[in-house]
Formats: structure tokens, C-alpha cells, sequence
């Protein structure tokens, strides 16, 4: 495995077209950057597992395996908290926030100048620096660390979503601070802002992954403020009943306990 000391990161590019893929990788060499290329996503997603990249370029319509597939993989599969921006030629909101709920950290679409790409990747790169050194979250019998993704309650591994996962850490980090709706959708959507619902349908399955079978409830809605995790001592049952909707649940589901 290689260092990335000494340079400004050690970067992957996935990329089929290798026009783009070189000129990319020069730029970015040139600016002090040391570069890896794959040409599909399979070798992409190995080298992207046996490597400690600083950062990763992935494009979307990658031969054997496209890049949506892959960013989630490393999300789920190789719990990867290495940055991803997610490159594409197709750029509706919709395909925005497609790449972003694989688990994607920020979206580009083609054409694209390179310089913007190497002040993303700096951001990117910097946040993630600190983000590995951060310290294990822990709320009541959540635990949570952001350097591994892995996530406990009562002992018991959770497997929250990439989006989820992405939540958890904003709430938890805040804790016991009710963070808003505002806040959240900034942070992780950027300025592809989704519809009023998305947010409602992944925090109603965040609350699935992190409550359902425990007696204490620990994320919770503040109405008309926004959201918290947070010891409430609130039974589960008391605060979302069986067959009641929560407001900010995902429309049409009932917020059973």
C-alpha cells in the first residue's frame, strides 16, 4: 500500500473514457495529487477496497459494474468511509440525488472543469481527514464510529443506509441539540435540494434501524423545530403509537413502534 504523505492526497480515478480519465489524472498530478486509474467498475470497487485512498473519482456509466452500483458497495459491503465524487453526464435532480443516496459525498456532471474538481476534492479530502480522527459518538446505548461506519446499540450491529448513515452522524454529533431541517438537508444534499419528503422517508427508516425492537426511543421529531438523538427516556410506544402517524414520517407509512 502506498502513502499518500508528502503529496496532497492519493486519489482514484474510475473512469472508462480515457481521454478524460488522463486528462484528469494529469491536472491533478500537476497540482501534487498521486493518481490510480480503473477503467470498470469491478476493478474500481477492488482497488478501491485494497487501497487507502484519500480520495475516489467514479464515474457513473462505468462497464461490468456502473458507478451507483459500486459507491453503494463500498458504502454497505466494504463499510468505506473513503470520499466519492460521483461523475455523470446526466444531471436532473433526480440522478443527483440517485448518486448521493449510494452514498456519493458530491456530484458532478460532465463537462467539467478540472480545477473545480481539485477544489472539491481538497474539501473532500480535508473533511475526511478530521472525520478519521474523530471520536467515537455515543448516545445512551448508541455508539457510533465515523472511521469505521460501524454502528451499535445494546451490543447489537445496525446497518443503517449510506443517507442514514450520513443523518446519524449529524444527529449524534449535535446531540442533545435539535439540528433543523435546513441544517440537515444543507449538509448532506449540498445545493441539490430533494423534494419535502425525502428527508421524512430516510429519517422514518433511520428511526427503524436505530429504535424498532428497544425500549427507548432515541430520535426524535421537535415539532416545528427539527430533529434530535438524545436519551428522552421516552418509551418507544409512548412517543410514536401503533397505527398514528408521526408528521414527519414518510407519507403514507405508519410509525409503528
Amino acid at each position: 500500500m502506498r502513502s499518500s504523505k508528502q503529496t496532497s492526497g492519493l486519489v482514484l480515478i474510475v473512469e472508462d473514457n480515457r481521454a478524460i480519465a488522463e486528462a484528469v489524472g494529469a491536472y491533478l498530478e500537476g497540482r501534487g495529487f498521486e493518481v490510480d486509474y480503473a477503467s470498470n467498475g469491478i476493478d474500481g470497487y477492488r482497488l478501491a477496497t485494497d487501497v487507502g485512498y484519500d480520495a475516489i473519482v467514479l464515474d457513473g456509466a462505468l462497464p461490468r459494474q456502473d458507478g451507483f452500483e459500486v459507491c453503494r458497495r463500498l458504502r454497505t459491503e466494504a463499510r468505506s468511509t473513503t470520499p466519492v465524487i460521483l461523475l455523470t453526464a446526466r444531471d436532473t435532480l433526480e440522478d443527483k440525488l440517485s448518486g448521493l443516496d449510494a452514498g456519493a459525498d458530491d456530484y458532478m456532471t460532465k463537462p467539467f472543469a478540472p480545477q473545480e474538481l481539485e477544489a472539491r476534492l481538497r474539501v473532500l479530502i480535508r473533511r475526511e481527514r478530521r472525520e478519521v480522527g474523530a471520536q467515537v459518538l455515543t448516545v445512551a446505548d448508541l455508539v457510533f464510529d465515523p472511521a469505521s461506519l460501524r454502528v451499535t446499540r445494546g451490543g447489537q450491529e445496525l446497518q443503517p443506509s449510506p443517507i442514514g448513515l450520513k443523518l446519524l452522524h449529524i444527529l449524534m454529533r449535535e446531540s442533545p441539540r435539535v439540528v433543523s431541517r435546513q441544517e440537515i438537508e444543507r449538509e448532506i444534499w449540498g445545493n441539490s435540494l430533494p423534494d419535502s419528503d425525502t428527508l421524512r422517508s430516510h429519517l422514518y427508516n433511520l428511526r427503524k434501524t436505530i429504535d424498532r425492537g428497544f425500549e427507548m426511543s432515541l430520535l426524535h421529531t421537535v415539532q416545528s423545530s427539527g430533529y434530535r438523538i438524545a436519551d428522552m427516556s421516552t418509551p418507544v410506544a409512548a412517543a410514536s403509537p401503533a397505527g398514528r402517524r408521526d408528521p414527519q414520517d414518510a407519507p403514507g407509512e405508519l410509525a409503528t413502534a
